[in-house]
């Protein structure tokens, strides 16, 4: 029997090889938002090991949406020169590109894990961080964000216009919108981080007004043949919170508002979070959305093993998994699921010669 894992899957007008993507990944290795060599190369060798889409990292649609002084961004023309080069090179592995445009919130102005991952100052090349309302994330913060106002919110909107214009400009073919993990989007979504009492805040519809309004200005400069995924947050893991009815409710919005995928990860909004992580934790996320709301979803979070992940696909839970840190561990992994799941799939030509074929 076919292998579920890498059967094809076409989305609008692109088809997709398997139901393998690669998970955006922050690298923190940027400088004033430019991909560098680094980003090729890391992009690149997951198109060279199989994977059928491979998102790149949350790129900041502004200097302030970014999550540290490392990330990477699409705020400027400049940006899109190396972006072309490596959305080429994907693109010439029979892999598509994917961007994920991001606003970071309250969580920006953070330094990279290996610097301790803390909050920093104006001094050290941190920035005042914006959010829907001005709650800290860690109540040890020096200050809290800054409430946006009407105009802030325009600027946000404006921002993930001009950065969709970008993205198409740089080739990518699948544009994700990040409204998860605490983001300044998801900071919108949650009551525990809006307390607004204007149209941006209080009910169901308020909260997320700015991600439909995003969606819809998205939409003039993405092409209307191009998938439009958006990565949610299905729970909060925090009492009084976003939970997994209000992402069934939202998904079906976001169905008709013209969005293909809905990228089904958790958690991220509150610092007090309880999330009980385990294999396929966030499966189930994915698999009510699915269902209630009839659209496709992609599942993630520690699915590591290839019969894991088959049996996700088998079951009907998702239509894509979405692999971060066992890419990272493995490159190669869809060329290793392959094998073991018994599949023949083709391989780089560079490569054919260490390719074990289940007839030799």
């Amino acid at each position: 029997m076919a292998s579920p894992l890498f059967s094809l899957l076409q989305i609008k007008s692109i088809i997709l090889r398997n139901r393998m993507v690669i998970s955006p990944m922050c690298q923190y290795s940027a400088e004033d938002g430019f991909a560098n060599d680094w980003h090729l190369v890391h992009l690149g060798s997951r198109a060279v090991g199989g994977a059928s889409l491979i998102i790149q990292e949350a790129t900041a649609v502004s200097p302030e949406g970014r999550i540290s002084p490392e990330d990477l961004g699409i705020y400027k023309g400049e940006h899109i020169e190396k972006y072309k080069q490596i959305t080429a090179f994907i693109l010439s592995q029979n892999a598509f590109p994917g961007i994920q445009l991001a606003h970071a919130g309250r969580k920006a102005s953070t330094s990279a894990p290996w610097q301790g991952n803390r909050k920093l100052t104006l001094d050290e090349g941190g920035w005042r961080t914006v959010a829907p309302s001005a709650i800290r994330y860690h109540e040890d913060e020096a200050l809290p964000p800054l409430e946006l106002d009407k105009e802030g919110i325009a600027k946000v909107i404006a921002d993930f216009k001009a950065a969709a214009r970008r993205a198409h400009e740089a080739c990518y073919k699948v544009l994700e919108i990040h409204a998860a993990h605490g983001y300044l989007i998801h900071e919108f979504m949650s009551p525990l981080c809006n307390t607004r009492t204007d149209e941006y805040g209080g009910s169901f519809d308020n909260r997320i007004r700015l991600l439909l309004e995003i969606i819809e200005a998205v939409k003039t400069e993405w092409p209307v043949d191009l998938p439009l995924f958006v990565r949610i947050s299905g729970t909060d893991w925090a009492e009084g919170g976003w939970d997994v009815d209000q992402s069934v409710v939202l998904a079906k919005l976001l169905k008709e508002s013209g969005v293909d995928v809905v990228d089904c990860s958790s958690g991220g909004a509150v610092s007090h979070q309880k999330i009980p992580v385990e294999p396929n934790y966030q499966v189930p996320i994915a698999e009510r959305v699915k269902k209630e709301a009839h659209i496709c979803t992609a599942a993630i979070g520690l699915i590591t093993e290839a019969e894991q992940a088959e049996a996700i696909l088998k079951n009907g839970q998702a239509d894509l998994v979405f692999f971060g840190r066992a890419s990272l561990r493995n490159p190669y992994l869809p060329l290793t699921f392959a094998h073991e799941l018994h599949t023949d799939i083709i391989w780089p030509k560079q490569y054919e010669r260490a390719h074990v074929k289940e007839n030799k």
